[in-house]
């Protein structure tokens, strides 16, 4: 395979804390590592390495136990997408399992064995073996193919005693149906798969929702650009091609396809991908444009100043991908446990086999002691503590018109201390809304709408929606003149509508703002238009909700600095940065988390992707771009911010309830562990306490749905 200086591959078996630490382990010892991030979520590593190929990691991470696929293969191949149907798949085989095999079982249970006949209870015994041993077979795939994984690594995982205590019942019972015994345990088998693969497909379907923006960042790059020889005539090359100084063509309509400078024309370019804000800038001859902008009016004459992997949108690119990988990699509570539970199950179950045959129970009866042992210490009562609480909290989330598209996500929310807003389109509504509109005369109101029928510039739409009382004039000539405005005639006279220094050269040029559009009359009467940004209705009450959580509240703005003072004035945000670009916004999150604030990033243009990885956790209204909703972990609809203030109260509460059942699941194992271990509970009891538990424990969860 070709080397390679950065690769990323997918690791689908990483379910806990301990395997990212297994996987960055085993990459780093790799002479040839400079460096090797896991990211949990995505199940994704990123490694970069002088002289590293994918198959020396490919044969590294499988020594260790884990299937590692190369980013670009897993997209092509949906290997994530796969795993997922296989647990729906077991789960479903497991459940019909179950319930044929409780059938079967229940006059067990009832006491009705002394009334049975052998020949009744051995038919019955073999019909469970019949359904369970297929069923047990392909449902335990996903637990016996990661424990033999991590065994032949000379490791353990949560999978190995769930393994053995899957296994041995099926086998102990398979032994009593041979011997004709009364008690089979078959169902206590198949049930412990079912309960433990409704964990795991919960959590895995949770997971699979997050997905790289990054990858959705590509679908900006322009795949072909137009290239001006000396001629004046243009060619179409591909934009890898394209070299330091070259001249190029950029049309109305095209994105600009890398980092340049303007050498002739003009035009309104829409600076977004750069700044968040929606009013579109002037570029004329001298200005500079980043890949990824896109040219809404004029042709521009443009020299490359970067190529394509040296521009904007690939920094963008990279930036996001840093910020993905550099995750703080914050152990939840169910991973501490897990480091410590499976050793602990397999000492208990090997101490309760081998005190009981040493006191003469004999091999059977000191295995049946060994199996209850490890079904009532199987941890499906832990499994499901924190996915049980997450499905009722993104489900009551979901009620609300909040999709959490992370598995973690309630978690990370929990412990945010620091809030950080984007400002247009997050704490404002986005849509550019005329200022003082019923101050304009109408005479003037109707003719600039007259002339901002034929233009697409943002705030000529903008003004279009704004109520009228008179009639529009007619126009003739009507010429727009890209970078500047419209240009027409009325009743043989000039009227212009644009920017100010071109609309209006004599009248006074102070004050001018880029959110404005001057209309001089034909009389040469001259009115300023300003448009504004307004907050989001309820903006300024959920920051003093956030104030009063104790919670510290920030305002990061690519706007001028101007705007965004007055907007943190306006909704009381002490804290405040503007012209921010994207990677000053990443710097910023990594300085304020490097000092240990629990970031929440609320933001919602392509600028804000990097920044909504970098923090902790990420929420982003449904209005906002595609690739800002992929980064985030959490998209809410509507038009206010009141979704952000439910999603931490009720995160927190998920959080409590996530405590609750761990010590419902802790405090089950200290009182039936020892029954057990004494010899007073049969591997059916213990099948039958275990369910309970989990019942006890997914009751539980149920209520944070209770929080309104």
């Amino acid at each position: 395979m070709a080397q390679a200086r950065h690769m990323e591959f997918v690791v689908p078996g990483m379910h806990c804390a301990g395997c990212l630490s297994k996987v960055e382990k085993a990459l780093k010892g790799l002479p040839q590592t400079q460096s090797a991030r896991a990211n949990l979520s995505t199940k994704r590593v990123r490694i970069n390495g002088e002289r590293l190929t994918a198959q020396t990691v490919i044969d590294t991470l499988k020594a260790k136990g884990f299937d590692a696929i190369p980013f670009e293969d897993a997209q092509t191949s949906s290997a994530v997408d796969r795993e997922a149907r296989a647990l729906l798949l077991a789960l479903a085989v497991a459940g019909f399992a179950m319930m044929n095999i409780m059938l079967l079982s229940v006059s067990v249970w009832a006491g009705l064995v002394s009334d049975m006949d052998e020949s009744t209870r051995a038919l019955f015994h073999w019909i469970s073996a019949l359904i369970a041993i297929p069923a047990v077979a392909y449902s335990g795939q996903p637990f016996f193919k990661s424990a033999r994984k991590a065994l032949s690594a000379g490791t353990m995982n949560m999978d190995v005693p769930i393994s053995l205590a899957v296994i041995l019942a099926t086998c102990a019972s398979l032994i009593v149906a041979i011997r004709g015994g009364e008690h089979s345990y078959f169902d206590a088998a198949v049930m412990l798969l079912f309960f433990l693969l409704i964990g795991r497909s919960l959590d895995q379907m949770l997971r699979a929702r997050t997905f790289s923006a990054a990858q959705t960042l590509l679908g900006l790059r322009v795949q072909t650009a137009l290239r001006l020889d000396d001629t004046g005539s243009t060619h179409s090359i591909d934009v890898a091609d394209v070299t330091r100084g070259m001249t190029l063509l950029v049309q109305p309509g095209m994105r600009v396809p890398v980092d340049c400078s303007v050498l002739a024309g003009q035009s309104d370019v829409d600076m977004s991908l750069v700044t968040g804000e929606a009013a579109p800038i002037r570029a004329a001859q001298g200005a500079t444009l980043y890949a990824g902008a896109l040219n809404l009016s004029g042709a521009l004459d443009v020299e490359a100043t970067a190529d394509v992997e040296e521009s904007f949108l690939s920094d963008l690119i990279r930036i996001m991908g840093e910020a993905e990988q550099s995750r703080a990699k914050m152990v939840r509570l169910a991973d501490k446990v897990a480091r410590i539970y499976a050793p602990s199950v397999h000492v208990l179950a090997a101490v309760a086999f081998a005190g009981w045959l040493f006191l003469g129970a004999g091999w059977y009866g000191a295995l049946m002691i060994a199996v209850a042992v490890l079904i009532i210490t199987c941890p499906c009562a832990l499994g499901l503590a924190v996915p049980a609480v997450q499905v009722a909290a993104v489900g009551q989330l979901l009620k609300a018109g909040i999709v959490v598209k992370s598995g973690d996500a309630l978690d990370r929310l929990a412990k945010v201390d620091t809030v950080v807003f984007d400002k247009t389109g997050t704490l404002t509504t986005g849509a550019m809304q005329v200022l003082g509109a019923a101050d304009i005369p109408q005479e003037a109101l109707a003719l600039a709408q007259a002339l901002a029928k034929h233009s697409h510039h943002p705030l000529a739409k903008a003004l279009l929606h704004v109520e009228r009382g008179a009639d529009l004039p007619s126009v003739s000539d009507v010429e727009e003149r890209p970078g500047d405005g419209i240009l027409a005639r009325v009743d043989g006279q000039e009227v212009r509508l644009g920017r100010r220094a071109w609309a209006a050269p004599s009248a006074d040029q102070t004050g001018q703002s880029t959110s404005e559009l001057t209309l001089r009359m034909p009389s040469g009467t001259v009115h300023h238009i300003g448009f504004v940004d307004t907050p989001r209705s309820d903006a300024k009450d959920v920051i003093t909700w956030l104030y009063s959580q104790g919670k510290r509240v920030v305002l990061l703005s690519g706007d001028h600095p101007i705007v965004a003072e007055s907007l943190a004035r306006a909704l009381c945000i002490g804290e405040w940065r503007g012209g921010c670009r994207p990677a000053d916004k990443v710097d910023y999150l990594k300085e304020i988390r490097a000092n240990g604030a629990r970031v929440l990033m609320v933001g919602d243009g392509i600028n804000d992707a990097p920044a909504l990885r970098a923090a902790d956790v990420s929420l982003s209204p449904s209005s906002a771009s595609d690739v800002a909703q992929v980064a985030a972990d959490v998209v809410f609809s509507g038009q206010e911010l009141a979704p952000v203030k439910y999603a931490l109260s009720l995160a927190e509460a998920a959080d409590r309830k996530v405590k609750q059942n761990f010590a419902l699941a802790i405090g089950y194992n200290i009182i039936a562990v020892p029954l057990a271990l004494v010899g007073l509970v049969t591997p059916l009891i213990a099948a039958l306490a275990m369910s309970l538990s989990s019942l006890l424990v997914t009751g539980n969860a149920a209520l944070v749905a209770r929080k309104k």
